[in-house]
């Protein structure tokens, strides 16, 4: 006789400033991610538009504002856009492998000068050795670090110049965290070739999703998220199809709000973990 599975607890935080919409408050409700059925529920939690932190599967829960979506990529039809072609061509030759989720010096001295270039001043800003290992290491699911190298010499690897943390789930990859090398001499695009990796992998692996976590219009940082078609968002009624009109159209303010605001077109890292070390969760009244 098996025992039974217990319904997971629920906990909200409280207000915070919002990282993404100036003027505007988050609050996140979240539950622990623990015990021999921690894959199911977070695939579970996944599909109605959770994300992982570590051992804490969490969504939005604010009181005035909707405006961070939970988006997907639909991999076995994805197509890619010439841009897109280019940005695979031109980073075909770098080697990708699945590594075990274990942090290691090269990955967090990337990760450090990704964040000086691009994010300066923010949350994670502060990020030491040890808040990116619980980031990388303190995992109840099936996760991988997904490294992008150059061409190793024949005697040691090559340089590393990209990286994900990202969970598999039943339905899909799931990015909780991308970084690359920000200033690379001669590569473009490469947070945009780690997403479509993701996808092509996702795809020859039988995998239908790619989940891209959310999509906050209005936020400059985080409309690269809609360049990827076909992608569904999660609404009232479930998951539906992104209308293509609505999504050119949101294509169009997204190629043109990060210009405004100083962004690299082509900025495609991961901006919705929560990482070790940088998220305290208060139990909300």
């Amino acid at each position: 006789m098996t025992a039974p599975v217990r319904f997971p607890r629920f906990f909200v935080t409280t207000p915070a400033p919002c990282p993404y919409l100036p003027g505007k408050n988050e609050r996140k409700v979240f539950t622990e991610l623990k015990g021999p059925h921690a894959d199911a529920l977070n695939d579970a939690l996944g599909r109605i538009g959770f994300r992982r932190s570590q051992t804490v599967a969490y969504r939005p829960s604010c009181l005035d504002c909707q405006a961070c979506v939970s988006v997907r990529v639909v991999a076995e039809e994805f197509v890619p856009s010439a841009t897109q072609r280019k940005v695979i061509a031109r980073n075909a030759d770098l080697e990708v492998s699945a590594c075990k989720p274990w942090s290691t010096p090269e990955q967090f001295e990337l990760l450090q000068r990704y964040l000086c270039a691009r994010h300066p001043g923010g949350g994670m800003a502060t990020m030491d050795e040890i808040d990116f290992a619980d980031m990388v290491e303190h995992t109840p699911v099936k996760s991988y670090v997904i490294e992008y190298r150059e061409p190793g010499d024949g005697v040691g690897p090559g340089k590393l110049v990209g990286a994900c943390l990202t969970d598999q789930q039943a339905d899909g990859l799931s990015m909780i965290y991308s970084f690359y090398d920000p200033e690379h001499e001669t590569r473009t695009g490469l947070g945009n070739f780690i997403i479509l990796d993701h996808i092509l992998r996702a795809a020859r692996a039988g995998l239908p999703y790619v989940y891209l976590g959310y999509w906050v219009e209005g936020s400059a940082r985080m409309q690269y998220k809609v360049r990827y078609r076909p992608l569904e968002r999660l609404g009232r009624e479930g998951w539906e199809r992104f209308d293509p009109r609505d999504q050119a159209r949101a294509i169009l303010r997204a190629a043109i709000a990060p210009s405004r605001a100083g962004i690299p077109v082509l900025d495609g890292g991961g901006k919705d973990g929560v990482p070790g070390g940088q998220h305290q969760y208060r139990l909300g009244d």
